[in-house]
């Protein structure tokens, strides 16, 4: 029976074995290390570069908990045991002390708590609504939530890291140094671009985390095309090739997106009986702009929510919208890598001389929180004082190579028209 082209190439929370490509032995690497079950693990990477698919064809029914911008240590907490059938009511915390009650929610939370020694009946409290009885025990410290991650026999996963302030993130790497002393072992996964995130907010960690960076070279990603082409029974040729793996930035999962819409260009949707030999860049060039073009509400989004932290008053210096007109001009290697604040400065004070350091590391501080919605989702653009703004999500090189609007960052500075000289005051 003929295979579906969605069925090999595309982005998909499931993993397509047809086109999964162990990069660099990384599956064995990470098995590894699962099986040791003493390190920390810290999956590090670009958005879409495949760090959840190999976590996914890698661990076996993990605790995943989701970081969003706002979410504190304790929320992670509150999360994991919320997977495991237990609420935690925080009362009050301070430091690495938190004081509250745990109460079972199911026959799974209440199981897994007198494994540690506590019982709890699931009877109704009087006047509740079925609910099961509160623990009359304290948490006083992280101990707790260690014994009941080890008495679940479930790793935790947590997602997306680079969503907490750098505060949280901190305080949860001091955790880290306490949940490897208990014998519990965590997988962290998020976009960071130095070398040992975690052991660079906690040096005690030294020894006791390993760190796996997942990146892509062009010769990688063409694997990617070998394989899933085998299933297919296509392959793909020069300029096609050439331009689906430019186009992709070093991004796997950007490929995988850009390859399906090709084939969708060339009107093919499944595997063939003959083989096929695909060598027409052209059809690279109009998926590029039909992706581009799916991405404009999310990036027109980005830009609003940008926009909506900007000042128009009377002679202020536009600020935002200089830094962004900047950053947005920027190299694609540049903004990879990271682009320092020092260069970022540099060329906003040349557009805008009443521009200040000061106050733009003020404002690049807060261009994060300014991207997110109400759900903690948006993130785009990455800031870091060491490492300036980076790109989290490659799709944006891609949308603004190829799509055909404009940024709206010219508009808002010749909205706010500046007469004389005036400090910022954002």
């Amino acid at each position: 029976m003929p295979k579906k082209t969605y069925e090999v190439f595309g982005i998909s929370n499931d993993v397509l074995p047809d086109s999964y490509v162990d990069r660099g032995a990384l599956d064995e690497r990470l098995t590894e290390l699962l099986d040791r079950g003493k390190d920390i693990i810290a999956l590090r990477g670009a958005s879409k570069c495949g760090k959840s698919w190999l976590r996914r064809k890698i661990l076996t029914n993990p605790v995943v908990v989701q970081c969003r911008l706002g979410k504190t240590v304790i929320d992670l907490y509150t999360g994991a045991l919320s997977e495991l059938g237990i609420e935690f009511l925080t009362e009050s915390t301070s430091s690495k002390q938190f004081k509250g009650s745990l109460k079972a929610s199911g026959d799974l939370g209440v199981k897994l708590l007198a494994k540690i020694g506590i019982e709890v009946s699931t009877g109704a409290e009087v006047g509740s609504d079925n609910k099961s009885a509160p623990v009359g025990k304290d948490i006083n410290d992280l101990r707790y939530v260690a014994e009941i991650i080890k008495a679940s026999g479930r790793r935790v996963v947590i997602e997306d890291f680079h969503y907490l302030s750098h505060s949280e993130r901190k305080s949860f790497a001091f955790d880290l140094k306490a949940f490897w002393d208990w014998g519990v072992q965590l997988v962290i996964v998020g976009v960071w671009s130095v070398d040992n995130l975690l052991l660079s907010l906690n040096p005690d960690l030294s020894g006791r985390m390993e760190e796996i960076s997942i990146t892509w070279s062009d010769s990688e990603l063409g694997k990617i095309l070998d394989k899933g082409g085998n299933a297919l029974n296509i392959s793909f040729k020069p300029p096609l090739r050439t331009k689906l793996i430019d186009a992709s930035f070093g991004n796997a999962g950007q490929l995988q997106k850009l390859v399906l819409q090709t084939l969708d260009e060339l009107k093919i949707t499944a595997s063939s009986a003959s083989h096929v030999s695909l060598d027409n860049g052209d059809a690279v060039d109009s998926a590029a702009m039909h992706y581009a073009e799916q991405l404009n509400p999310l990036y027109q989004t980005f830009a609003s929510n940008i926009a909506s932290g900007i000042r128009t008053r009377k002679n202020s210096t536009g600020i935002y919208a200089h830094a962004m007109a900047v950053i947005l001009q920027a190299s694609d290697a540049e903004l990879i890598t990271g682009l320092k604040v020092d260069s970022i400065f540099k060329a906003a004070s040349s557009r805008e001389p009443r521009i200040s350091l000061s106050n733009l590391k003020s404002i690049l501080a807060k261009i994060e929180s300014l991207q997110i919605d109400d759900n903690g989702n948006g993130l785009v653009l990455s800031y870091n004082p060491d490492r300036g703004i980076g790109v989290v999500d490659r799709q944006l090189l891609l949308y603004r190579r190829f799509a055909t609007v404009s940024w709206p960052w010219e508009e808002i500075i010749s909205e706010s028209k500046p007469s004389a000289y005036e400090a910022d005051q954002t």
